[in-house]
């Protein structure tokens, strides 16, 4: 993507603090081990990739808010969001188990909040995540560490950008088993209801430009603090055209967020984050 890059720590607490420098209130970290493996140790180890650029970042930007992406694609060998059983017979179907992955999640959500996140984030999508994770923290004193659970993600090609970006795309099979079938908006809702229920402080609707109508229905009808992601493939159409010369970059992201903001949207995630707030300076 356009502008958008791999960071070793030390080089991402120079573009954490540009970006704050600008305006831009908080980050959201994923991390890319140096190895992978089929169950997710860079995930939960004390000196990953996260838990490291947590520490540094609180320590050097202690106003920053520092969100943490909580899941295993970027993790696992074989690019899915839990824990994979590849069966028995003849021809074996692999299957995503669901409650052995929660307590890897639990652990890598307990492990960013112990190196000093403020807020966990589970993008996975596996069902009773939030619950564990909420139960992990309340029992290791971070009761009052809140969590943004992506609560209606989608199954979309949207993300095509991102899965190279962060070498996170699953090397057989997709996500359609786990994420939500862009058709249904009954279940986006169901997901959320669910969510809040297990304890989550924050629900976000990703992606976010195609589907205003689920996050204006999400704000709505819950009322709770919402967030839009403006996902990978969204950032890299406008880049494209405007690379063209076929569109105004500025206006059209401009115009795009406001879109989700006039939805319902209480917070923007965006890769756009730092121009934005340069633009809205000017």
């Amino acid at each position: 993507m356009p502008g958008v890059f791999q960071f070793s720590p030390d080089e991402l607490l120079r573009e954490a603090a540009r970006a704050h420098a600008l305006g831009v209130p908080a980050v959201l970290l994923f991390g890319i081990p140096d190895k992978k493996d089929a169950k997710a140790s860079g995930a939960i180890a004390k000196n990953g990739i996260v838990q490291q650029t947590v520490r540094l970042l609180k320590k050097e930007l202690p106003s920053l808010l520092v969100i943490t992406d909580v899941c295993l694609c970027e993790y696992m060998e074989h690019g899915h969001c839990g824990i994979v059983s590849h069966g028995t017979g003849k021809v074996p179907v692999p299957k995503i188990l669901n409650d052995p992955t929660l307590k890897i999640l639990a652990q890598t959500a307990l492990s960013h909040a112990e190196a000093g996140a403020n807020i966990v984030a589970p993008s996975d999508m596996m069902d009773g995540r939030v619950a564990a994770i909420r139960a992990a923290l309340d029992k290791n004193g971070f009761s009052e560490t809140p969590i943004m659970s992506y609560a209606a993600k989608f199954a979309s090609a949207f993300y095509g950008p991102f899965r190279q970006a962060a070498e996170s795309a699953p090397q057989f099979g997709d996500r359609r088993s786990y994420q939500m079938d862009a058709a249904n908006a009954r279940e986006a809702l169901r997901e959320v209801a669910l969510d809040i229920q297990e304890g989550a402080d924050i629900v976000m609707v990703k992606p976010a430009l195609a589907y205003l109508d689920i996050i204006h229905r999400v704000k709505t009808e819950f009322g709770y603090p919402t967030a839009a992601y403006s996902v990978s493939g969204e950032y890299s159409m406008i880049k494209a055209a405007a690379a063209r010369g076929w569109i105004d970059e500025r206006a059209v992201t401009l115009e795009s967020l406001l879109a989700m903001r006039r939805a319902g949207a209480n917070i923007l995630i965006t890769y756009a984050a730092a121009d934005v707030a340069k633009w809205l300076k000017s």
